[in-house]
Parts: structure tokens; C-alpha cells; sequence
């Protein structure tokens, strides 16, 4: 039998769009002579809805598109991620998260998620009840175990006492195949770690793998697709590409042979397509065309200014120049060279007027207070001036505005609350400083897009003489080590100096992370790709004095 695995890009919420992807792959997969064809995780209603779950018009609306769905059904047999309301329960959620087996354009099979997540950017108890064990699904002569995402996690999560997948080799059962539906996020090296499982499960019941997984932005959260056909040795024979939508085919009688041969991708390239479908699914979905963001000369605008015109192309790109008393020549010549390498738009606002008048308006107030042109307060100013500037041509012309700054600086505070943060989205929010000179090298492997100067030169925000980010900050190299052993590993500074860093050092930056969190609580939403991002994944209180 064939078989069609469909990664398809919802939008939350579309059911009539949504509907037409799902309805276009199994005519597709019809034309193919497929018997079955498999979507992701709550395909039809997007994933994850959220608090959109409590409404009871989305949840009719969800069932009644559905209805119309299976009224337009090809004959083909379809498994399908969708809510399935509990109307006969009288105790836990109402509703649970379900995979439909539609057989003859009829449901004749609903199968529930066991194993509901928690943790990170997880929170599917708030909504779900969990199901029970079930039995293999039927279909073509073969039996399929059918997980949901999370199901197949067990042995790696490790905190679930129930195993779906074992429960389908019990008491001398077998099945011939196992198939997981799966809304799984992006993160940098995930897909490492989920082939190691995959192969793990595999090789232990000795049974293929169908793995489908989402593919799109959705608000913070990046999902990758890479769905992938895995043998019983734990050989990855067939894989879709990753970050667009793609149906694989996939045939039960070779799932032991040469299909093609795997796509070994570079993580970096992997993090880079990541950043360029999040740009374009946040702007397109939330009904925008174009962006602005303010072009420094400096190398974190100039790598989201890059992702931004490969995401959208360059006309549907502003890039603007807001130059202060203290902006070098050679970083305005830096932003003028980087929007022609692109080909995007490119205006320049003086804005040294603006902060004279700015000044002279608060010198009254400040009266008799230390005069120092160079406090931060001045340096705040600049800042403040350039986001109201941009937020105006956001405002006037419709374009969304980029923010810039990158993971090392938002976590220490290094940032203008109402200046730089300002904007509809923060690109590089979950990107450290390495990971940005990393991204940036990989953007001019072909050719010089990003001025070299730019990545070469020592980070300054320019907002007084001769200025450095390490006249501030330890260098990016340290801080980002010791901001990935505290976020990522959730280490202490005792913990993170047994590492072989100062111990004042450390304490430090902690303490900046944690007197910073309520600048972060009012930060654009950024897209997540490392595994643990400022946002929706991250709860900390902002009043807290816990300095271990």
C-alpha cells in the first residue's frame, strides 16, 4: 500500500483554509494511487489553539468543517489530528486530542493522546484529558499503532508512567507499523535528539516508523515538518525537506529498501530556514506585507534586515538609518552597502535635532540634577527617539516593525525599553551573540551580503563616544556560555563557577537576568530556537530576590 505523508502549514483557527490543504493532499494523493494518507497533529483546527479551546463557536466551527471535509472526501482512507469533544464526561476536560481514521469519508475511529505535555512551552492538561490505550488501527491488511506526538516520548521525557507505544507489543500483540502524528516545535539540534529517540523505538519493537509532523510559524513557536519514514534498524529511508509544506510517499512494500537516500542538514542552515519561515508566516498570517526596522551599521540588524528580504523579498523591506551625535561614518556607510547588497529600501532620519529638543524640553525638570552628557539617561534618549520614529512609519505605511536586538542582550538588560525593544516582532530574541556571528557567516557563504566590517568589528551601540558592548558586558564568547548553563541547564552560580567561571562574574550576570525580567515581560514576541526562550516557554516572577 501507499502511503502519503502530509506536512501541511495551518493557520489557527482558518478551518476553511486549512480544509482546502487538508482536501487538495488526499486529491493528490488519490491522483498516486495512495490507500492512506496522514496529517499532523490538530491539522484541521491548527495547533496550538490554545485558550481558543474554551470558546464553544471554535469548537462547533471545528466540527462543523469536519462535517463539510468528510462531505468532499476523495476515496481514500485519512488519519487526521482533531478535537474530539467528550459530551458524555462528567469528570476531567472536556476534550481531548485525537487522531480521526476516516474510512469511506466516515470517522470510524477516534484515537486520543495519552501522554499530554507540561513543561516549556507546553501546557496541554489546561484543555486536554488524556486518553487510554488503544487498539492498532486497521487499514490495507496492516496494523498501525497510532501515537500523538508527546505518546512517543515516554523513554525520553521521563516522567509519565504509561508507555502508548509499548502498550501496542503487550500480551503477545503485534502491529506492523507505527505511526506518529505530531505538532513537534523547532529547536536548534532537535532533530538530533528526535531521530536518537525515533531509533531507540524502532529498533527496540523491531517496526517501522511513519513520523508526520507540522510544518510552519506559529506565533513564537517554529515547527520544522522533516517528516520521515524510519525502518525497523532505525535507518531514516525517506524524509520530507524541512520548513515547507511537502507530501512524502511512502510504500509498505519497500519500507526495508534503498527509497532515497537521507537529507543531512546543517544545523546552522537548519536554524537560519527556521528564523526566515517564522518572519514570513508571523508577518503574512497576521495580515501584514511589508517591515521596517531601524539599520545600525552593526551586525544584529544587519542579519535580521537579511532574514527579513529572504523571508519577504526585498521590497517588501525598509531599512532605516537613525544616526545620532555619536554615529561613526563608517557605520552609516556599513547600513547604506548592506541595504544595497539586499536591494531593499533605504531612508536615513537624522535624529541629533531631535535629541537637542529633547534635551532642552527636560532641562527644566532636571534642573540642579548631575550633568553628564553622556549618562544613561542621554543614551536612553536616542534610543526612545529612534522607536518612536520607527513605530510612526510602522503606523503611517502599514509595515511591521522589526526589532533587533539578540538573546545575550536581551537577557542582561542591554536594551531600551520603549526604544529598541519597540516593535511587532523580535527576530533574533532567542539568538545569541555567537549563534548571530555564526548565522551571519552562513548568510555570506555564497558572496558578501552583510558588510564584513560589520561582523568583524568590535559591537557598540553608539549611543555616546567611543563606546563598546564590553565596556559593559563580559565578552559575548563568556556571556553566552554562562547564560546557556544558567537558562538552558538551569544552573545556579556555585554550579556555573565549578565550570571554571569567576564567581563575581557570574553573579552578576544573574543578577541582571533577574532584575531584568520585567523588561523582557514587555518585549515583542520573538521567535524560539533554542530550547529554552525568553516568552510564552519562560515563567518567572519580575518581583523575586532569589540570587542562588
Amino acid at each position: 500500500m501507499k502511503i502519503a505523508l502530509v506536512q501541511i502549514n495551518p493557520v489557527i483557527g482558518d478551518f476553511a483554509g486549512n480544509s482546502r490543504k487538508i482536501l487538495d493532499a488526499c486529491r493528490g494523493a488519490c491522483e498516486k494511487n495512495c490507500g492512506l494518507v496522514v496529517f499532523p497533529e490538530l491539522a484541521l483546527s491548527g495547533y496550538p489553539p490554545c485558550d481558543l479551546l474554551e470558546r464553544p463557536s471554535f469548537l462547533a466551527d471545528h466540527d462543523r468543517a469536519l462535517a463539510d471535509l468528510l462531505s468532499r472526501l476523495p476515496d481514500i482512507d485519512v488519519l487526521l489530528g482533531c478535537i474530539e469533544l467528550r459530551s458524555r464526561a462528567k469528570t476531567g476536560k472536556k476534550l481531548h486530542n485525537s487522531a480521526f481514521f476516516i474510512h469511506n469519508a466516515v470517522v470510524v475511529r477516534k484515537i486520543q493522546k495519552q501522554l499530554l505535555p507540561t513543561y516549556d512551552v507546553f501546557d496541554e492538561k489546561r484543555w486536554f484529558e488524556p486518553g487510554s490505550a488503544q487498539e492498532p488501527v486497521v487499514c490495507g491488511g496492516l496494523r498501525f499503532g497510532v501515537t500523538i506526538c508527546e505518546d512517543i516520548w515516554h523513554s525520553e521525557v521521563g516522567e509519565y508512567e504509561s508507555d502508548p507505544v509499548r502498550s501496542f507489543h503487550e500480551g503477545g500483540k503485534a502491529i506492523d507499523c507505527l505511526i506518529n502524528i505530531s505538532a513537534s516545535p523547532f529547536q536548534r539540534d532537535k532533530e538530533s535528539v528526535r531521530q536518537r529517540l525515533f531509533k531507540s523505538v524502532c529498533r527496540r519493537y523491531q517496526v517501522p516508523l511513519l513520523y508526520v509532523n507540522q510544518v510552519g510559524g506559529q506565533d513564537s513557536l517554529l515547527f520544522d515538518g522533516r517528516s520521515m519514514l524510519m525502518d525497523s534498524t532505525g535507518t531514516v529511508r525517506a524524509r520530507s525537506c524541512g520548513f515547507v509544506e511537502e507530501m512524502l510517499l511512502v510504500d509498505s512494500a519497500d519500507w526495508s529498501g534503498p527509497l532515497c537516500d537521507p537529507i543531512q542538514d546543517e544545523e546552522i542552515a537548519a536554524v537560519h530556514d527556521a528564523l526566515v519561515m517564522g518572519i514570513r508566516d508571523y508577518v503574512r498570517k497576521c495580515g501584514f506585507r511589508s517591515v521596517v526596522l531601524g539599520l545600525s551599521g552593526g551586525i544584529d540588524s544587519a542579519l535580521t534586515a537579511a532574514l527579513a528580504v529572504k523571508a519577504l523579498g526585498p521590497d517588501n523591506v525598509l531599512g532605516v538609518a537613525l544616526p545620532s551625535p555619536y554615529s561613526s561614518d563608517d557605520s552609516m556607510e556599513d547600513a547604506r552597502q548592506l541595504a544595497g547588497h539586499l536591494g531593499c529600501a533605504f531612508e536615513v532620519i537624522p535624529i541629533s535635532e531631535l535629541f537637542s529638543c529633547f534635551k532642552k524640553s527636560l532641562q527644566p525638570l532636571f534642573g540642579d540634577a548631575p550633568v553628564d552628557p553622556f549618562d544613561l539617561t542621554e543614551q536612553n534618549l536616542q534610543a526612545r527617539i529612534r522607536g518612536n520614529l520607527l513605530m510612526a512609519l510602522s503606523n503611517k505605511f502599514g509595515h511591521l516593525l522589526l526589532s533587533t536586538g539578540n538573546k545575550s542582550e536581551m537577557a542582561v538588560g542591554y536594551c531600551t525599553l520603549y526604544g529598541d525593544m519597540n516593535g511587532g516582532l523580535a527576530v533574533i530574541s532567542d539568538v545569541p551573540k555567537q549563534l548571530v556571528y555564526e548565522l551571519s557567516r552562513y548568510i555570506n557563504r555564497d558572496g558578501e551580503l552583510i558588510p564584513e566590517r560589520s561582523i568583524s568589528k568590535p559591537p557598540t551601540a553608539e549611543l555616546k563616544p567611543d563606546q563598546c558592548d564590553q565596556d559593559d558586558l563580559p565578552d559575548y564568547a563568556v556571556l553566552d556560555e554562562i547564560l546557556e548553563l544558567h537558562l538552558e541547564e538551569y544552573l545556579g552560580v556555585a554550579e556555573i563557577a565549578e565550570r571554571g567561571f569567576e564567581e563575581e562574574l557570574v553573579a552578576d550576570v544573574l543578577r541582571r537576568v533577574r532584575i531584568n525580567e520585567y523588561k523582557r515581560k514587555q518585549a515583542p514576541m520573538g521567535l524560539k530556537v533554542t530550547s529554552k526562550a525568553f516568552g510564552y516557554g519562560r515563567r518567572f516572577p519580575n518581583v523575586q530576590n532569589y540570587q542562588g
